[in-house]
């Protein structure tokens, strides 16, 4: 696949994910004939949101979004996930911590905009943390299934996990009740919501003990911002096939299609050079390529889900984004201090 890239500088910062604008009024007032919506990686939500807009003279541009969180300002980092539902645009926080740890709770949290709204002026978006309850609802429902999860060595338990509780409950945090000795730490790397309104949260970390990057579908997430109960998870899946022989693979992007499948991108489960506790247990993990694969839940057997290769992504290891339509794909890569997109 021969690929065109797109450079920008967006704030100094790298992007994740990468959602394709929907709304006409937001294309119509940057005078764009295209555009996808990305996050910048580490700092608060409010802080993160940007556009890549393709103009109808065939140029592109990046903006910066002017975005308000009002009491939540500040509050939240490390946004990585993107996903549409019903006219607001959804994204999810990591969940996850440094790569040496511990878990952070300013990275448990889902934020939403309606999209319209970035048409103009600053663009109000709502932050609903959530105290680590995604963490226990999603490890409740990895315990329960019928897969068996690659068991995190020691150190990683005693950074992500007991270094988290230990910090919680020196400053007296509700929130340590939600954290188990046995949990595993969660990096949300992906997202889409279903046809039937849950989502599919795509996990970099954990993986199965085959090295198969896991789905976990949750219900409720939208209520979480009408003050409706807290997000349940109804299953975990592994994606089988896609996979190199003696690899560990993570999700790093996930998207609906309009035939009712998914395309996604899997790839390494942490970055190399970068101090990762993860990679240290798990060197296997870190020097893998990413892939460009395909999917459809309904042919799921039990917790197993078949996915076919699309295109190997070499020498590429950090894809963080993916779209496709038109017949062609898009993109994003993580980049120090850049927003790199490739056209194919």
């Amino acid at each position: 696949m021969t690929l065109r890239l797109v450079e920008f500088v967006v704030a100094g910062n790298e992007a994740s994910d990468l959602l394709p604008v929907r709304s006409p009024a937001v294309l119509a007032a940057h005078r764009a004939r295209r555009g996808f919506w990305t996050v910048l990686d580490e700092g608060p939500v409010e802080q993160c949101l940007a556009l890549l807009l393709e103009h109808d003279d065939g140029e592109w541009s990046a903006l910066h979004v002017d975005a308000d969180a009002g009491t939540e300002n500040g509050r939240t980092e490390d946004g990585e996930a993107l996903a549409h539902h019903d006219g607001w645009v959804y994204v999810f926080g990591s969940h996850f911590g440094s790569k040496a740890g511990p878990l952070r709770p300013r990275r448990a949290f889902v934020a939403r905009f309606r999209e319209d709204d970035a048409a103009g002026g600053r663009l109000p978006v709502r932050v609903v943390r959530n105290r680590f309850r995604l963490h226990r609802a999603v490890n409740d429902a990895l315990a329960a299934a019928e897969l068996t999860t690659l068991p995190p060595g020691q150190r990683v338990r005693e950074r992500f996990i007991a270094e988290t509780v230990a910090r919680g409950t020196a400053r007296a945090k509700g929130w340590v009740s939600r954290l188990a000795e046995g949990d595993l730490p969660l990096n949300v790397e992906a997202a889409a919501f279903t046809p039937h309104g849950t989502v599919l949260l795509g996990l970099r970390f954990p993986v199965t003990t085959d090295g198969e990057p896991i789905l976990v579908e949750v219900a409720g997430v939208p209520e979480m911002f009408d003050g409706g109960n807290w997000p349940r998870a109804l299953g975990a899946y592994a994606l089988t096939g896609v996979t190199p022989p003696g690899a560990l693979t993570g999700f790093r992007a996930l998207v609906p299609l309009p035939d009712g499948g998914y395309a996604a991108i899997v790839g390494s489960i942490d970055a190399l050079g970068k101090g990762s506790v993860l990679l240290d247990d798990h060197p296997h993990g870190g020097d893998v390529t990413s892939r460009h694969v395909r999917f459809r839940l309904e042919k799921a057997a039990g917790h197993l889900v078949p996915g076919e290769l699309v295109a190997d992504l070499a020498p590429f290891h950090h894809v963080e984004g993916l779209a496709e339509a038109d017949g062609r794909c898009w993109y994003v890569t993580d980049e120090d201090h850049r927003v790199a997109l490739w056209i194919g």
